[in-house]
């Protein structure tokens, strides 16, 4: 069983950085695909980034382009991802996710594991 925390949310102002860490258990971390979802008010949950097990791969969600930036460190077994240029929009519950196979992918569905969340909170 592989268990995902995450940390780092909080309250930032508008237009400012935020990052995001998500510590994981297990000796395998470093062979697992890992995302970012979140899930805003009222809101599904939605995709934001993923990476593969190397960090040689990442994928975005539109919204986030050129804001959001996903990296690993598979000797500290964490996930991170840097947030610039917050906006309200970005308010959210953001969610680390982990799967023992694969690429990553834009689909919950295919993770196997899942953090608690972490808040983030952006003021106008």
């Amino acid at each position: 069983q592989v268990q995902l925390v995450e940390s780092g949310g909080g309250l930032v102002q508008g237009g400012g950085p935020l990052r995001l860490s998500c510590a994981a258990s297990g000796r395998a971390f470093s062979t697992y695909a890992m995302a970012w979802f979140r899930q805003g008010p009222g809101k599904e949950r939605e995709f934001v980034t993923h990476i593969n097990w190397s960090g040689g791969s990442t994928f975005y969600a539109d919204f986030v382009k050129g804001r959001f930036t996903i990296s690993r460190d598979n000797a500290k077994n964490t996930v991170y991802r840097q947030m610039n240029s917050l906006n309200p929009e970005d308010a959210a519950v953001y969610y680390c996710a982990a799967a023992k196979f694969g690429r990553g992918s834009e689909e919950p569905g295919a993770y196997d594991y899942w953090g608690q969340g972490t808040q983030v909170t952006v003021s106008s």
